[in-house]
């Protein structure tokens, strides 16, 4: 049985990595709609190698014979239609922020809480996590099955490509502008993004945090564990695509270094590549176009009674966003339609 998809957002870098992932894995489609907002019509995405889309008015489309709608348009944009969507029959899988914290909206990553996906009924509506949060979750799985986790601090190395498409250019602009010792101007961070790091995504919190530190907190809790405790800092890196965590871990019970490496290596979704005397390690380069959580640099926290620490690396533009929908798409299709 094949199912009818629309892909909304489908101009931007999720949406058409989502078109991309669906061909890479065989999706059960009959039909496939690329969606986005009016200043699009009239473009066209490739969807495999011969199909060409041409794009419709998110403005004026139909969800009334769509099986499964994926969204990635913004959070504004989700908040009006993905509701109207999700009203007329579509089963709707959002990529934005804007209902990951409703407690009547599941907020899913296959490898972690598939069970969740239950609530979906609630309202029709699938939450897609933020793209941080989804590699350190799966990582953070497989030990907390093992010992529970009291308490998470982690460190983030997000790529531009997290901030959309206009980040990327003005990354590749301002890099080259350096070189040929050009007046660089900022206009997508607050700060010149080549040849620098930037402490600092989304919006500040009146605690001080960052509304991205503070989707870290909440949506771990929500997916994994509501006791456990986390500390986020998000900084944005002079990168393309691949997000890198230095995450550390601490236990509420003994957990070996042996015990934690054969979990990471058993779980689904995680490639574990660790070995210091060959300088083994994964970082964002080798992670870009790939589907996994990279984890590397498993060691032992002698700071804490029972403590880790690992480096964790995805593409936030496949596992981060694209995959993890596509993921849940097929969980649904496979347990529920």
């Amino acid at each position: 049985m094949g199912y009818r998809v629309a892909v909304v957002g489908a101009t931007g870098n999720v949406g058409r990595e989502i078109l991309n992932i669906l061909v890479e894995r065989e999706f059960p489609v009959d039909e496939v709609f690329a969606v986005a907002s009016q200043s699009s019509i009239g473009k066209e995405v490739s969807f495999g190698d011969t199909d060409i889309l041409k794009v419709q008015s998110l403005e004026a489309f139909d969800f009334s014979d769509v099986d499964i709608g994926l969204f990635s348009p913004g959070g504004q944009v989700s908040a009006e239609y993905a509701p109207l969507a999700a009203a007329s029959g579509c089963i709707v899988v959002d990529n934005t922020s804007h209902f990951r914290m409703d407690p009547a909206v599941p907020l899913i990553v296959p490898e972690v809480n598939r069970e969740a996906l239950a609530d979906f009924r609630n309202q029709n509506i699938i939450a897609n996590p933020n793209c941080s949060t989804i590699q350190m979750v799966v990582a953070l799985k497989p030990l907390h099955n093992l010992a529970p986790i009291r308490r998470v601090v982690v460190s983030t190395y997000q790529s531009v490509s997290g901030a959309g498409r206009q980040a990327m250019d003005e990354l590749f602009d301002q890099t080259r502008k350096v070189f040929f010792n050009e007046r660089v101007t900022p206009s997508n961070f607050t700060r010149e993004i080549a040849f620098n790091v930037i402490p600092h995504i989304d919006v500040f919190q009146p605690d001080g945090s960052t509304k991205e530190e503070l989707k870290m907190v909440q949506e771990t809790q929500k997916i994994l564990d509501p006791s456990i405790m986390v500390s986020a800092t998000c900084v944005r890196v002079p990168v393309f695509v691949g997000h890198a965590e230095a995450v550390n871990i601490e236990f509420d019970a003994p957990i070996s270094l042996e015990e934690a490496r054969s979990a990471l290596e058993n779980a689904d979704g995680i490639v574990v590549i660790d070995d210091p005397e060959s300088e083994e390690y994964v970082t964002p380069l080798e992670a870009a176009g790939e589907g996994a959580v990279y984890v590397s640099r498993v060691r032992e926290d002698p700071t804490l009674d029972y403590g880790l620490n690992l480096w964790v690396v995805s593409d936030n533009l496949r596992k981060g966003a694209a995959l993890n929908s596509v993921q849940i798409a097929e969980a649904l299709i496979e347990d529920y339609l």
